[in-house]
């Protein structure tokens, strides 16, 4: 049975509701496509940090593999697709990376700090939610998510140590915002949502 890791559970503080995690188990062709999608973000997301910071060498080649793991997954998932005759489309951002990302401020080096915050929220919750439907999927898409649980983490760790290491801002204003996003990031997941997605809220 898959189990959240101990430091992403205390992390988010909020766990999903189990109203999304029924509704995600009875849609998986739609919660596929929208993985996928969110797989192809997540490696479009790491590519961005490159184009904005080249000159962070550690930041920047940290986030050149975790494009090319996001990329993998993001393959992964369409192969289950394809064996299941999900199709692929694009999908719009989501009503959650949205306002996540409404949410960073426009000036250095806040902006780097409020991205690589928003990144691991985004990474926790993933990881969260994996470990959540994999009980309820079938056996070999169950065993695929529990087998992303250490990835996600890892993610997660590498954005939240590059938060105190690469933006120069006291750990108390980053622990005082990382509890500001947290706060949106909760009501996200929580609240009605009238559209169903990954990291959706509760279903409206």
């Amino acid at each position: 049975m898959a189990v959240v890791p101990q430091a992403i559970a205390e992390f988010l503080g909020t766990p999903t509701p189990e109203a999304w995690i029924e509704m995600a188990s009875s849609r998986l062709p739609e919660m596929l496509l929208d993985h996928a999608n969110c797989e192809l973000k997540a490696a479009s997301t790491a590519l961005g940090f490159l184009y904005r910071y080249p000159d962070r060498t550690r930041l920047a080649q940290r986030m050149s593999r975790l494009a090319r793991e996001e990329l993998r997954h993001f393959e992964q998932v369409r192969s289950i697709m394809e064996n299941m005759g999900v199709p692929f489309q694009r999908l719009t951002a989501s009503r959650y990376a949205g306002r996540l990302r409404n949410a960073v401020r426009d000036e250095e080096p806040y902006k780097l700090l409020d991205l690589l915050l928003v990144g691991a929220l985004i990474e926790a919750r993933s990881c969260e939610r994996f470990a959540a439907l994999a009980p309820h999927l079938p056996e070999k898409l169950g065993k695929f998510y529990n087998g992303l649980l250490a990835s996600e983490a890892r993610h997660f760790e590498h954005y939240i140590a590059f938060a105190r290491s690469e933006c120069d801002v006291a750990d108390e204003a980053i622990d005082e915002r990382l509890e500001e996003l947290k706060a949106i990031e909760a009501r996200l997941i929580s609240e009605p949502d009238p559209q169903f997605r990954f990291h959706s809220g509760m279903p409206a």
